[in-house]
């Protein structure tokens, strides 16, 4: 591995003067490195098959996880679905964690290697949590619609394991497409147009690898073994990890320099900042004007950080202020938490598809052929498919089309990108909305609002269109969001700004538990039937639905009066 990653560049070899030498990157052996022997294409699809590994090992329990704790674990439809989302929010947190340690520490060849292991560990883990035997009959619980036999030491060891298995991605997930898009040089004109597309075939890879993932590995945990279910993605993660480490030799590993951290800058211009509160603005006009700053866009926005570059009174004299660039550099970070914010309502229907999907379709019919009924979790092939398809047009068409007409290298600016995912959001939560009143008439109808075990007369495929609809809207606003954050922040602090992405939907998840169980104490007792009743015929999801979809539009609002105001960092336009 390339030690020459805690080096500055004054300790490694000269850089030779050739066009085809990469600047400020290294290969495994602290050695300057060639365009065209190391990274671009030929390294980033190394990993791009490790994420398509993970993914596969990820969805492989995550996609039917509420299967198994309403089944096996016996816990009630709203209490597993609210587990679901904790442990996926808390997943999606960790990633701040693991892109610290990445920036600041280890590097992100390492914090991926490290990751790796303890995934590995915890998917290990969770296999023998449902290989354990069951106790006795005595310790039994009965519910309304299931009786569980896990005895409490398996029950422990799944948690355990699951939230082992959300430390590993922790470190994992951010690091990897970072580490993938430093493969590009962003000076090299033509390795920059590449980076653009490497997001998009980044996404088309992790959604085509688990395809297969959502009917196979479903059947298999529903229909066979859930110890053989849950171990088939520990296999698979153990072959990412190898194919990860094959590519060692061919990667390109940024140079970490004698300068500041990056989080001492950014975090010294807030606290300069507050200590000169009282710092009137004549003041700071003439500290720009000496400095021969220029009015702009940019340095007009939060200027109340521009009293950084004045010295507290206490610290005059001793050279205790921060630079043009370093107070330009928190801005840039600033700036990122208005989109953030407004794209938690996203996050919030995204953690819907794993769980009140997947509970929906289990009621519907499911026959394929006499004999054999389908996974509902499966309908998730429906994104992963949208996905595929639609990323190559965007890509090789819609692109370039785009191009012609705005003159920006990517078509369409990455905010446009996302607020377009937002509508089409919106209009799937409309739609399953819509299915679901369908689907509580037609059980209705048939008499079968008592009888939840009995199977609704109404096709599965009807949920069709509301997953189709959110593979389209990640294609806009997923992608977009791991672009734009990444794009966004310093150099320095791309692993952490692909962990800020994450964290909006470990955050989304978060809101999405705490609004079930709000809505859940709301509507349940005094007679009336909650909206998340186990028995999903008399629950009403369908308000559910039009709740989300009430607060996508008003996210999508929000959210462009935000975009319009914002001012890009860098290449701006891109």
């Amino acid at each position: 591995m390339a030690n020459s990653y805690y080096e500055s560049p004054a300790t490694q070899t000269p850089l030779l003067l050739d066009d085809d030498v990469v600047e400020a990157a290294v290969d495994y052996q602290g050695h300057p490195v060639l365009r065209s022997t190391t990274g671009g294409w030929r390294s980033a699809s190394f990993i791009i098959g490790v994420e398509i590994a993970e993914r596969v090992a990820y969805y492989g329990i995550a996609s039917n996880l509420i299967s198994y704790l309403t089944g096996p674990l016996g816990q009630s439809t709203a209490t597993a679905a609210q587990n679901i989302n904790v442990w996926d929010g808390t997943a999606s947190l960790l990633t701040l964690l693991g892109a610290f340690l990445a920036d600041s520490y280890l590097g992100r060849y390492r914090t991926i290697v490290v990751a790796s292991l303890l995934y590995i560990l915890g998917l290990g883990l969770l296999t023998l949590s449902a290989l354990l035997p069951f106790l006795s009959a005595s310790d039994c619980e009965t519910t309304n619609q299931s009786t569980s036999c896990s005895s409490r030491l398996q029950e422990l060891l799944f948690f355990f394991s699951i939230y082992l298995v959300a430390v590993g991605q922790g470190g994992h997930k951010p690091c990897v497409q970072a580490f993938g898009a430093d493969q590009f040089d962003g000076q090299d004109p033509e390795e920059c147009k590449a980076k653009s597309s490497f997001f998009n075939w980044w996404y088309f890879g992790i959604c085509a690898g688990p395809l297969c993932t959502f009917s196979l590995l479903a059947y298999i945990q529903d229909n066979l073994s859930w110890g053989l279910g849950f171990g088939i993605p520990c296999i698979v993660m153990v072959l990412a990890l190898s194919i990860f480490l094959l590519g060692t030799r061919t990667y390109r590993y940024s140079v970490k320099g004698d300068e500041e951290s990056p989080f001492v800058r950014i975090g010294k211009v807030f606290v300069v900042s507050l200590r000169n509160w009282r710092t009137c603005s004549s003041a700071i006009a003439s500290e720009e004007e000496s400095r021969g700053i220029l009015p702009h866009q940019s340095s007009e926005q939060f200027k109340f950080l521009n009293k950084a570059l004045l010295a507290p009174d206490d610290l005059k004299g001793n050279g205790k202020v921060c630079t043009v660039v370093e107070v330009e550099e928190a801005k840039s970070i600033l700036r990122l938490f208005p989109i953030w914010a407004t794209c938690l309502a996203y996050a919030i229907v995204f953690a819907q598809f794993s769980t009140f999907f997947t509970k929906q379709g289990a009621t519907m019919n499911r026959t394929i052929v006499p004999g054999f009924d389908i996974p509902p979790a499966s309908l998730q092939t429906f994104i992963s498919l949208a996905t595929i398809i639609f990323i190559p047009i965007y890509d090789r068409i819609f692109v370039p089309m785009t191009r012609a007409y705005t003159r920006k290298p990517s078509g369409i600016t990455m905010l446009q990108r996302i607020g377009t995912g937002m509508c089409l959001c919106a209009i799937s939560m409309v739609v399953a909305a819509l299915v679901e009143m369908t689907r509580l008439q037609t059980a209705k109808d048939y008499g079968l609002v008592d009888n939840p075990s009995a199977t609704v007369p109404m096709s599965i495929w009807w949920l069709a269109p509301q997953y189709l609809l959110m593979g389209l809207a990640d294609v806009f606003t997923m992608v977009g969001l791991q672009e734009f954050f990444y794009d966004q922040v310093p150099t320095e602090l791309r692993s952490v700004g692909l962990a800020l992405y994450l964290s909006i939907f470990g955050v989304g998840s978060f809101f999405s538990s705490f609004l079930i169980s709000a809505i859940e104490k709301a509507t349940s007792g005094m007679g009336q039937d909650s909206w998340f009743s186990n028995n999903l015929n008399r629950a009403h999801l369908d308000y559910f639905y039009w709740l989300l979809a009430g607060l996508s539009v008003v996210e999508l609002a929000i959210f462009v009066y935000f975009a319009k105001s914002y001012i890009y960092n860098r290449r701006g336009t891109i």
